[in-house]
């Protein structure tokens, strides 16, 4: 199906869905289950105005509630993935207020990107940069071509990349991430590769046949077992070990009296595929 645009400010499910138009900032094309979102201002390196932030949060809302959407992909359209907050739109409203509006609202954004029951997964290409680096670093998986580059920059500017470095934080070890943001320098693929920040990283050709596989393999399982798992997953993290292993217990429990799971076991003791 062809990409189609999202308004900026109308609800997605009453959104425009009509041929894609070149000013839409964010793009969704659907691929049977699977829903690929684009971030779509290319001139700016896909910068992170308010409509688009507000755009891409309300889509994924509405997605996280639809239950024929299995996983999400996000990608940049044009040379880069995301460059980060639109810089001239800060710069236009300098007050206290409206940036603490922004970065508030940027926050939201990954937290629902953590929260909505589908694995949501980066497609990076060219670079990713500041909140666009915080964007990689939020999804569940991320998958870069081999000539992507990563960088939290902010502090060039003489401002640290303090919202960045929560989800950057949680993804590198915590020198690998101070490094990040006390320097500014940009890592390679490889190097975000073997510090976490991304699964893997392949030619650009073959990005989207890597991130098919991978797809592949996620919606081939059951649904229910995927959205409890993922919302056990980030949960516990910001436990304790033996409150996250209670709440892991009781969500295994009741994991295992869905019809998927009870049909899962019984397939592999009778040795054959489940029939889900």
């Amino acid at each position: 199906m062809s990409a189609q645009p999202v308004s900026g400010v109308s609800s997605p499910s009453t959104a425009d869905r009509s041929p894609a138009a070149v000013d839409a900032l964010l793009m969704r094309e659907d691929r049977g289950a699977v829903t690929w979102l684009w971030l779509n201002r290319p001139r700016a390196y896909n910068a992170l105005s308010q409509a688009l932030l507000e755009a891409l949060l309300a889509e994924l809302q509405a997605i996280g509630a639809d239950r024929s959407v299995r996983a999400v992909v996000l990608g940049g359209r044009g040379p880069a993935f995301c460059a980060g907050h639109d810089l001239r739109e800060m710069r236009a409203e300098p007050s206290l207020e409206a940036a603490r509006n922004l970065f508030a609202l940027c926050s939201r954004l990954m937290l629902v990107i953590q929260r909505v029951p589908q694995p949501v997964i980066a497609r990076v290409h060219g670079i990713a940069t500041a909140a666009g680096c915080q964007l990689v670093a939020a999804c569940d998986l991320a998958l870069a071509a081999d000539d992507a580059r990563f960088a939290v920059s902010g502090v060039n500017l003489g401002l640290f990349c303090s919202t960045p470095s929560v989800a950057l934080s949680r993804n590198l070890s915590r020198k690998a991430a101070m490094r990040m943001l006390l320097t500014g320098d940009f890592i390679d693929a490889a190097t975000a590769a073997a510090q976490g920040l991304v699964n893997e990283t392949v030619p650009l050709a073959g990005l989207d046949a890597a991130i098919e596989a991978v797809l592949a393999r996620i919606v081939a399982k059951p649904p229910e077992a995927i959205a409890a798992g993922k919302g056990l997953f980030y949960r516990q993290l910001e436990m304790g070990t033996e409150a996250a292993y209670q709440l892991a217990g009781q969500t295994m429990a009741c994991n295992l009296m869905e019809p998927s799971a009870l049909e899962g076991v019984q397939a592999f003791l009778d040795k054959r595929a489940p029939r889900w």
